[in-house]
């Protein structure tokens, strides 16, 4: 019989268990929220639970992502298997309001289920939890005194205790020292429909509607599970004309439940932050990483630490080096900005919208508080007129660029109105240049800079398609300018002394048909990394100073058909790795152009005169990767020995070349370094070509000793041919394709004998042919197949080999040899096999390249870090 003292604690005790037992159960429920079960299992991985080492997750991602949703659907499930849980909400309010000992005494209370516990001093926490087994979740943490004070260490609590801590603020975790974070990631497409699906079944939409209506919230909303809860709620509830108005209305006024949201991630950003922010907003989305650090720090805005602050806390992700930002985060940002003048545009620190920088220059409405203007005159349909009283008041003005869309046509000798830039510049034009760094005018219309320009924080200055002939005179000291463009001005005849601008990276003088003279002070420039004077027509050589641009890594001279000479001391530019010379007029390399052995590419593709032959000497650039000598009509013979590293080589349309024997094309095949390239395994087996060459001719090469006319060829291998010597296969084919860009593919199929009833196994390789002209005849086509050394080959005693064009183009004869080092013959019966580590030949895996240096196969840790 129970005492009247136990019964109430086992009332509690009964409840307590049923309770868990139901929240279990609820997790049931969460299969109708889409995508949530998959994302569940992800963290409970995460979580170890079998384990009794006290574990801390984190759950990051940006605004409205459903990271709550997730800790909620988490907790619900595996609480039962602890002594005690929370999930504390509303953190950040309770701080602000109760401060920092009543929100541990709130922390504590909820755990011990105690209303009334009075806690007096901070270690009460260690104390009452350090031998329980907690499940805790702190929800939507900005505040790293949060962690510190609730969630201190480790050894607060007891084993097998795990605290999950839900943030938009990935720095924030790490500085606690949680590394094990579980990145929130949008609704995929699939997700999205299915999502959507619910609430046309509730509302009754009809399947047309439907299909409309969910592609514009999918495109507006971007797989955002708030925003598509925000829309789905409303828009589906509407008819047909009222959500299509709605939608329209959205392109111009954000949803205000989505921004207040959104918002609260740029609230905790500091004002340097803030203005990086903003400036990617509205100006810089899509952009290279490295070049809009340069153009904010000269800004003084610290962004590369800026930048690290906007990725911590979801609000940008950089793709391809690319910064990127989901829609709705742009839209916040850009309404942050209209929000600072709701009716004047000229009142707003950033404008980019062509009707608002037309209203406020127009009306003379442009104030001191326009710190950025990014006009696209491609959507001016009057012509704008940039006065002298405009511009000079905006004494705060960082960033001015006056451009057109990339996708409008840029020839320069289209004059219709349609095509002709829409600025007009006033004759008495002036800026103010204190704070600019960031210049951009497209056909700029003057001869020549004011004599007053001297923008001392000017990182870009960039003036395509404009009509200056002297871009300034005498000496201009812009020591942070690293980015000149004057591409395509064709009245350009000098360049300027750059003696001023001694931290120059990129010099694009592109287009500058009439440019005649390179200043000799090009050589001061030694941060130079590219320079492109490509279809510069009437350059005929660079300054002998060019040798001194020591990080010069990229220059282009194609298309500057009277250029004749290098200089003598060319190669002394030892960073150089690609070199661009097509249709030059040049007849003879400089004796030091050997010494250029960082070269990767070199292009010599139609050069008018000619090379009758290139110097032996350019077997030394061991680097060199790439040789293209496309249409090179006087070229009649390849040096005897070509750069070790070769790996393509292109001599389509060289009608002279005859001194072209089977032993050089054979001899480039063994310089492949084998031991530079490893594979890892996927789902199918595939290889890359190791050098592929293009050659004007019909005949395979004897040495291919197994041929085919057509597509197709098949062969019995020698004995013992998988031996230590073993290289590659030499795989060709002749066709005369008619395409500018051709894909090829060959596929190779192994068999063992006719008594062995095992699959066969299959390889494919492949890559592009880019055809810059027409070709005048028969090509072949020879590249190298090296096998994956993971594979048991040594019982292969057959390969059949099929090639494969894109287009309807002929295949007229094919062949497959095998390259042995040291030019071994077939004669292999003494020679030792390769030993190896073999996978079941039942294996079915994809072979990936690694470069060197990389690590293969995924590898498991016991430390989960997403980070």
């Amino acid at each position: 019989m129970l005492s009247l003292k136990n019964e109430p604690l086992l009332i509690k005790e009964i409840v307590t268990t049923i309770l868990n037992k139901l929240l279990s159960l609820s997790v049931g429920d969460t299969e109708n929220m889409v995508g949530l079960d998959v994302r569940i299992q992800e963290v409970e991985m995460r979580l170890c639970l079998e384990s009794n080492d006290i574990l801390m997750l984190g759950i990051w991602g940006m605004g409205g992502i459903g990271k709550t949703t997730l800790a909620k659907a988490v907790y619900n499930k595996i609480r039962s298997q602890f002594e005690m849980c929370s999930f504390f909400e509303n953190i950040e309010e309770d701080l602000a309001k109760k401060g920092l000992i009543r929100l541990q005494q709130k922390f504590l209370s909820q755990l011990l289920e105690e209303p009334n516990l009075n806690m007096k001093v901070l270690t009460s926490i260690k104390e009452r939890l350090c031998s329980k087994k907690v499940l805790v979740v702190l929800d939507n943490v900005n505040n790293p005194s949060i962690l510190k004070s609730l969630v201190g260490n480790q050894d607060w609590f007891g084993r097998g205790s795990r605290i999950i801590v839900t943030t938009r603020d990935k720095h924030l975790l790490a500085s606690h020292g949680v590394f094990n974070i579980f990145e929130a990631r949008r609704f995929s497409n699939k997700e999205t429909f299915e999502f959507l699906t619910h609430y046309s079944l509730k509302h009754r939409v009809s399947i047309d509607d439907f299909m409309e209506l969910s592609r514009e919230v999918l495109g507006y909303a971007q797989g955002l599970p708030l925003a598509l809860e925000v829309l789905g709620s409303f828009l589906f509830s509407m008819t047909r004309e009222e959500w299509r108005n709605q939608l329209n209305k959205l392109k111009c006024t954000p949803n205000s439940k989505i921004q207040e949201v959104l918002e609260i991630s740029y609230d905790g950003l500091d004002d340097k932050e803030k203005n990086i922010f903003l400036d990617i907003a509205c100006f810089f989305q899509g952009e290279d990483k490295d070049y809009v650090i340069e153009i904010l720090d000269g800004c003084g805005f610290f962004s590369l630490s800026g930048i690290r602050a906007l990725l911590d806390k979801s609000l940008i992700t950089i793709y391809s080096n690319k910064l990127m930002m989901h829609d709705l985060i742009q839209e916040m940002g850009r309404e942050i900005v209209r929000r600072q003048s709701l009716q004047e545009p000229g009142e707003r620190s950033r404008l980019w919208f062509h009707e608002d920088i037309y209203d406020a220059l127009k009306r003379n409405t442009a104030s001191e508080k326009i710190e950025g203007i990014f006009l696209n005159v491609s959507h001016l349909e009057e012509t704008l007129e940039f006065t002298a009283q405009a511009f000079p008041r905006l004494s705060k003005l960082r960033l001015l660029k006056v451009y057109k869309s990339k996708d409008t046509s840029r020839n320069f000798k289209d004059t219709s109105n349609k095509e002709k830039c829409r600025v007009n510049f006033s004759k008495d034009f002036k800026l103010c240049y204190d704070c600019l760094s960031c210049l951009y005018f497209h056909e700029y219309s003057f001869k020549s800079l004011t004599s007053d320009f001297n923008p001392k924080n000017l990182v870009e200055l960039s003036m395509p398609y404009s009509h200056i002939q002297q871009l300034w005179k005498g000496i201009k000291v812009l020591k942070k300018l690293k980015f000149i463009d004057l591409s395509h001005s064709k009245y350009l005849i000098q360049t300027p002394d750059f003696s001023g601008v001694t931290n120059l990276r990129r010099l694009v003088l592109e287009g500058c048909m009439y440019l005649r003279k390179v200043h000799s002070s090009l050589g001061d420039l030694k941060n130079l990394s590219f320079l492109n004077l490509k279809n510069c027509n009437m350059l005929k050589s660079l300054p002998s100073s060019t040798g001194d641009l020591k990080s010069l890594e990229t220059l282009i001279l194609s298309g500057c058909s009277k250029f004749e000479e290098f200089p003598e001391n060319f190669g002394s530019l030892e960073m150089l790795k690609e070199l661009y010379a097509d249709g030059i007029a040049l007849t003879v390399l400089p004796s030091s152009f050997s010494f250029l052995r960082n070269l990767k590419v070199l292009s010599f593709s139609g050069c008018r005169n000619g090379f009758v032959t290139l110097p032996s000497t350019i077997s030394l650039l061991s680097n060199l990767a790439v040789l293209a000598l496309e249409n090179c009509k006087r070229l009649q013979a390849l040096p005897p020995v070509l750069p070790s590293g070769l790996i393509k080589l292109d001599v389509e349309n060289c009608t002279s070349l005859k001194v072209f024997s089977s032993q050089d094309l054979k001899s480039l095949l063994p310089t492949w370094d084998l031991e530079k390239r490893r594979f890892k395994a996927y789902h199918y087996y595939r290889s890359f070509p190791a050098l592929y060459a293009f050659i004007p001719g019909s005949r395979i090469p004897d040495w291919i000793r197994y041929q085919s006319s057509g597509s197709e060829v098949k062969a019995e291998l020698p004995p013992n041919w998988f031996n230590s010597n073993f290289l590659a296969f030499a795989l060709s084919f002749v066709s005369f394709p008619q395409f500018t860009c051709i894909r090829f593919e060959a596929f190779a199929s192994f068999h063992r004998t006719s008594s062995d009833n095992s699959p066969s196994l299959d390889i494919s390789t492949g890559g592009l042919m880019h055809i810059r002209t027409k070709l005048e005849s028969d090509h072949l086509c020879l590249f190298g197949f090296p096998l994956p050394m993971i594979i048991p080959y040594s019982h292969m005693t057959h390969i059949k080999v099929s090639f494969k064009l894109s287009g309807p183009i002929e295949i007229k004869r094919c062949g497959v040899g095998l390259v042995y080092n040291n030019n071994e013959d077939e004669n292999h019966s003494n020679l030792p096999m390769i030993k190896f580590n073999p996978l079941p030949i039942e294996s079915t895996v994809v072979l990936e390249e690694i470069h060197e240096g990389e690590t293969s196969g995924n590898g498991c840790s016991n430390n989960v870090d997403s980070s």
